[in-house]
């Protein structure tokens, strides 16, 4: 979905400025401003204030729809439609839950807040190297420099929950990735690094 905002007539209450710096409070929509001001500076501080893209009349349809598009393709999926699944382990990450199935019923899994941080940060980047200092700064805050070993604990007690030794690797003084490519039993379901993502 992309927000066009046409902004008409000068001395509008609210301002363009203030409708963007509102939308983002709150969405991360594109927005594509259409205007009929000319002057670069409007268009500089409608994209400060957020806007994704400005277009001034007069303007052609198919430009108007070439950037709607070009908007569109920046946009990463939904989160609300986010599940993966690796091995016999399924996690919703919107949700918040996670299941192992096997021969009986699912069975579910329970994580601490910490721990999901650390996984989802991990399965949002399959196949990638994520660095210690990124996750120290993600779950801790930026102030966390230096190494007190919590990372590597809290680690080990996702591999015990979720049995993914071969799934979470361990980069030795870089960091960590989650490598799905690891699983032959998915290796005909390919949609992001063999990660089976249903949306």
């Amino acid at each position: 979905m992309v927000l066009g905002l046409s902004f008409l007539f000068r001395g509008l209450n609210p301002t363009r400025a203030e409708v963007i710096d509102a939308l983002r409070g709150w969405s991360h929509v594109p927005i594509l401003v259409v205007s009929g001001r000319t002057g670069a500076a409007d268009k500089v501080e409608a994209l400060d204030k957020g806007a994704d893209d400005c277009v001034t009349k007069p303007f052609s349809i198919e430009e108007l729809l070439a950037r709607i598009r070009a908007l569109t393709r920046r946009v990463p999926a939904s989160d609300e439609e986010l599940v993966i699944v690796f091995g016999t382990v399924t996690v919703d990450l919107p949700a918040k839950h996670i299941v192992r199935t096997g021969a009986g019923a699912p069975e579910p899994i329970r994580l601490t807040p910490t721990e999901w941080q650390i996984l989802e940060l991990l399965l949002r980047n399959p196949g990638k190297l994520v660095s210690k200092q990124t996750l120290y700064t993600a779950v801790w805050g930026p102030h966390r420099t230096s190494d007190t070993g919590y990372l590597c604990l809290y680690i080990a007690q996702l591999r015990k929950k979720l049995e993914p030794a071969r799934y979470l690797l361990t980069e030795a003084g870089m960091g960590y990735r989650f490598n799905p490519d690891l699983d032959p039993a998915y290796a005909g379901v390919v949609h992001v690094y063999d990660t089976k993502v249903v949306r």
